[in-house]
């Protein structure tokens, strides 16, 4: 921790801030690209995207650097990654104590809950679906992209699976880039991708199980 004018403390390395924002870049590159495919509404977006040849090749290229991150991780910050995903597949009653009073906090109401880790439980709910959904976009991406490669049948489940697991992605997305911007104290999270540090009163309110490990871990290294 450091003191300015607040307490400041630490919260996503560089590799992560960096792998999140290619996801994110990359999603909606690939969304853009795929709405005139599926609807003629968007025939307009054609010459924009340099005709459906190139939307398709664009569209193939962003399916590419989707994937980027995961290997950002790997090689750049494989401690962040596993304790992601280790917290996303671990609950506890606090965990469903938040989800009880999280419709009151997704409108903006300061509801009292309990203590949450690092990652609150909306958090890993937004990470389950997004992991899964990624999986289920990308596989299915693969499929109908090299059709050569797979038999018949896959591809006619692909291209079911890859539509659905857009839609319910972009329906997590929209909900998390709201608690992440527009939200009540959403731009302090915000900040927290973007510069890698939140305020401590922040972490203490969203994130006091975590806070409170630091400060055991603090006390712990000056004993």
């Amino acid at each position: 921790m450091s003191k300015s004018s607040e307490l400041i403390v630490k919260r996503f390395g560089l590799p992560f801030r960096i792998a999140h924002w290619t996801v994110a870049f990359s999603f909606l590159a690939l969304y853009i690209t795929a709405l005139p495919m599926y609807t003629e509404f968007f025939d307009w977006l054609w010459p924009i995207l340099g005709g459906p040849a190139n939307a398709r090749i664009l569209h193939r290229i962003f399916g590419v650097t989707l994937m980027v991150p995961l290997f950002i991780m790997i090689f750049f910050d494989p401690k962040a990654l596993l304790h992601w995903l280790k917290s996303a597949f671990t609950w506890g009653k606090h965990d469903i104590q938040f989800l009880l009073a999280f419709p009151l906090v997704f409108f903006g109401k300061d509801k009292e809950y309990p203590k949450q880790d690092f990652y609150n439980a909306g958090e890993k709910i937004n990470s389950l679906l997004q992991l899964f959904c990624g999986i289920g976009i990308v596989g299915s991406g693969i499929i109908i992209w090299k059709t050569n490669w797979f038999p018949n049948w896959l591809v006619d489940i692909g291209y079911p699976v890859h539509a659905i697991s857009v839609g319910l992605s972009v329906a997590v997305v929209i909900g998390h880039a709201y608690l992440g911007t527009f939200a009540p104290d959403g731009w302090k999270a915000f900040r927290g991708m973007v510069k890698g540090e939140v305020s401590e009163e922040w972490a203490k309110h969203h994130h006091g199980r975590w806070t409170d490990e630091l400060e055991k871990a603090k006390k712990e290294k000056g004993a």
